[in-house]
């Protein structure tokens, strides 16, 4: 009874922050993190110690198969190049500058284990840098090398902190690390593309929404559970299936199933996000009470590693972004950034869980202070989110590094909208054999009022257009049909199942007529 108790609060606690961190318009990680420290010292409240297998196999592959759902393949493949310089180099490179200036710090710790500390605290995080750069307006193409990095990055460095772990007592290079992530790399493609395929010819066949949500729960775990099997990077694994099933499902799924998968990892992914920063800030009593180095040596560690992570970010990325450059393919086919940009991109590296359970997968033994990179790399998470995540936004504004592409949009689904509807009114007019005229009129309609909403969004806000007084007056009158469907419920002229069938309609209908508002 009480793990259920304890998982019930901790639940409640995530619920609330995000509802307080949406009312002070802050971000909700970082409400829940703060929260976390807290609640971490209040007499009474119980001890929390994160398992890694729980991170690792629990929270991350569902986080990352849903981000890899919802990220656009077209863009995501036009910036693979600063993607995997990012996502590969950078971890690589971090990971072994870090490992020397702890290996300097601390010389009687073996090389290859303060490379595995390197290649722990490597990684950003998968939410909250994103997070971060959708609400702020960063450019389209700032925001999708950010997904793609905190998607990727993460397979660099477990497969380098098992490299790196497993080589303690022998010789470790840069090279034999650069060919074991290859390796596994492309061993978790070659999965994560067998699992897509065998994911979509089972959604192909599936009509029922339910046994739909309920492949769509399974695959991720599935892909991880296999990878992990088969000692491939399971983290490149569910992301490549997410990026196929993702560019798939418009084709693969129902509508009635595509609006309630969505609700489904909607509440997940919210769930999920808020539990695991809430349980990062919840672990600093049990780390403090553990810790068994020195407060000087603890103090002078997390110092130069944070200021060592940040200066590597800014040191590879204007050699990264400006060097490729040189060449001319490259040079033609992407436009070349402002400094603002590699400079607003370094600085979002805010660190998360998978850092967490990284360190705690950690060897332990006499030369290697286990407990004292599990702590520091929990400063490190704590310190990146609390001063880069709040930070960030601040920088993006003073560079002038934000984009407002509302009208871009606005018109390009304009276009588009009006392409869909002349190919729906053909479609229309060659089907309607024998329909009655009256129904066929009312579809003309339908399409034509489609179309006019997407031209009205490009004008004037300044008075309220056609669709919007439509949408205005069409919420009263559900508002008055909800009324007399309860009125006749209540004085049992109708069943329950009666009203459940009128208020899904009503309520389908209402759900459209906000989401044209959105």
């Amino acid at each position: 009874m009480e793990p259920i108790v304890d998982t019930v609060v901790i639940v409640a606690i995530c619920v609330l922050g995000a509802a307080l961190a949406r009312r002070l318009g802050f971000i909700a990680p970082l409400v829940l993190l703060v929260a976390g420290l807290g609640l971490s010292f209040v007499p009474g409240l119980p001890e929390v110690h994160v398992e890694p297998e729980l991170v690792l196999i629990g929270i991350l592959p569902p986080l990352l198969y849903v981000a890899a759902l919802q990220t656009n393949l077209v863009a995501f493949r036009r910036a693979l190049r600063p993607i995997l310089l990012l996502a590969v180099g950078l971890v690589m490179f971090t990971a072994f500058i870090v490992g020397f200036v702890v290996h300097a710090l601390l010389p009687d710790v073996p090389l290859a284990a303060c490379i595995a500390f390197g290649a722990v605290v490597a990684p950003p995080d998968a939410v909250s840098a994103t997070a971060i750069a959708r609400r702020i307006g960063l450019p389209r193409r700032v925001v999708v090398i950010l997904e793609g990095e905190s998607l990727l990055n993460d397979a660099t460095a477990l497969v380098m902190v098992r490299i790196a772990a497993g080589a303690l007592g022998a010789a470790v290079s840069f090279w034999d690390i650069a060919g074991q992530v290859a390796l596994k790399a492309g061993v978790g493609v070659l999965l994560g593309l067998a699992a897509a395929v065998a994911a979509a010819w089972l959604h192909k066949r599936i009509t029922d929404p339910l046994l739909d949500d309920a492949v769509s729960l399974l695959t991720p775990f599935v892909v991880v559970i296999v990878a992990e099997e088969l000692h491939s990077s399971s983290v490149v694994a569910v992301v490549v299936a997410g990026l196929y099933l993702g560019h798939r499902i418009p084709y693969l799924l129902s509508a009635t199933s595509r609006l309630q998968m969505d609700a489904v990892w909607k509440l997940i992914t919210f769930l999920l996000e808020g539990v695991v920063f809430l349980l990062v800030g919840l672990q600093l009593r049990d780390l403090v009470s553990h810790l068994e180095a020195d407060v000087a040596t603890t103090f002078r560690v997390t110092a130069l590693v944070f200021l060592t992570l940040v200066a590597a970010r800014f040191l590879w990325m204007y050699p990264a972004t400006y060097l490729a450059r040189l060449f001319p393919r490259i040079r033609e086919r992407e436009e070349r950034p402002p400094p603002a940009v590699p400079a607003v991109i370094a600085w979002a590296g805010m660190r998360g869980v998978v850092t967490l359970a990284a360190a705690l997968t950690l060897p332990r033994s006499a030369n290697v202070p286990g407990d004292l990179f599990v702590f520091v790399a929990f400063a490190v998470i704590v310190l990146t989110l609390l001063i880069h995540g709040t930070t960030l936004p601040m920088l993006a504004r003073g560079l002038g590094v934000r984009e407002d592409t509302s009208a871009e949009d606005a018109l390009a689904e304009a276009s588009v909208q009006h392409a869909a509807s002349r190919a729906a009114r053909e479609r229309l007019e060659a089907a309607a054999d024998g329909a009655p005229e009256s129904v066929v009129d009312r579809l003309r309609a339908l399409t034509d009022s489609r179309s006019n909403n997407a031209w009205e969004r490009l004008g004037s806000q300044a008075q309220e257009t056609p669709s919007a007084a439509y949408g205005r007056l069409r919420r009263e009158m559900i508002t008055a049909e909800r009324h007399v469907f309860k009125i006749a419920r209540n004085e049992g002229r109708i069943s329950e199942e009666v009203l459940n069938r009128a208020q899904r309609e009503l309520d389908l209908e209402e759900s459209q007529l906000n989401r044209s508002d959105d």
